[in-house]
């Protein structure tokens, strides 16, 4: 099967491994992928901070590099939702609406596209550790994205998943939130980690760049060892 990837703009700018990783991982589970350079960005910072112009040029653009029919797998669940979403920026009746509207069915965060689409059970993937995931707000609340990434991360051998009562409670990044309001966005993430800390992980997997971001930046000044791993690179392993 042939897809096109939408690697993101933080991945593709902090963290270039992990779009590696995710096509390596896409690749082995028997896609031709396919990667079109005119994308930038999904548009979501722009939207959230309500500049709806800036978030429809950048829109326009993400429209014109995801033409076509492929399946577009994105390796990130807010980006992927920003995208199912992107007519909302649009005039219904307008050209880029019923574009955004075609374009919607056919994004799928990575997890789910491995499961619920190819059917995938396991990657022959191998990584030895013990590792929480954390659920992504927009992944889990707004794609539904929630058992697909554990069922994976189950069948990667010498992988031991914990799951942590605050699996599903925001880490406090949220884009601008974090800006705006930084005392309120520590706060949230350490309260998250106070738990993940006794649990003597080695690892926090998870899906969304952003939060690993947050999560990652606090786990270090707070000069733990636990690591943060995008679910790509612990199923290209």
């Amino acid at each position: 099967m042939r897809v096109s990837l939408f690697v993101t703009c933080l991945i593709d700018q902090l963290r270039p491994e992990v779009g590696e990783a995710t096509v390596a991982v896409l690749e082995r589970a028997g896609c031709e992928v396919h990667f079109d350079p005119r994308q930038t960005c999904c548009g979501q910072p722009a939207c959230n901070s309500g500049y709806r112009e800036d978030a429809r040029a950048v829109a326009r653009q993400a429209l014109e590099a995801l033409e076509g029919d492929d399946p577009v797998v994105v390796p990130s669940g807010s980006c992927a939702a920003q995208l199912v979403h992107l007519a909302d920026l649009f005039e219904e009746g307008s050209a880029e609406h019923a574009r955004a509207k075609a374009l919607a069915p056919r994004v799928h965060e990575l997890s789910s596209f491995l499961v619920d689409e190819l059917g995938v059970d396991s990657l022959a993937s191998g990584y030895r550790g013990r590792v929480t995931w954390h659920d992504a707000c927009h992944g889990l609340r707004d794609l539904g994205t929630r058992d697909q990434p554990r069922r994976l991360l189950r069948a990667v051998e010498g992988v031991d998943l914990v799951e942590m009562a605050s699996c599903e409670t925001c880490c406090g990044f949220g884009g601008t939130f974090s800006v705006k309001m930084p005392e309120l966005s520590v706060a949230m993430a350490d309260r998250k980690l106070d738990e993940l800390e006794q649990a003597g992980l080695d690892a926090v997997v998870s899906a969304d760049l952003s939060c690993l971001m947050q999560l990652g930046g606090r786990l270090q000044e707070r000069g733990s060892s636990v690591r943060t791993l995008h679910l790509a690179e612990v199923l290209a392993g």
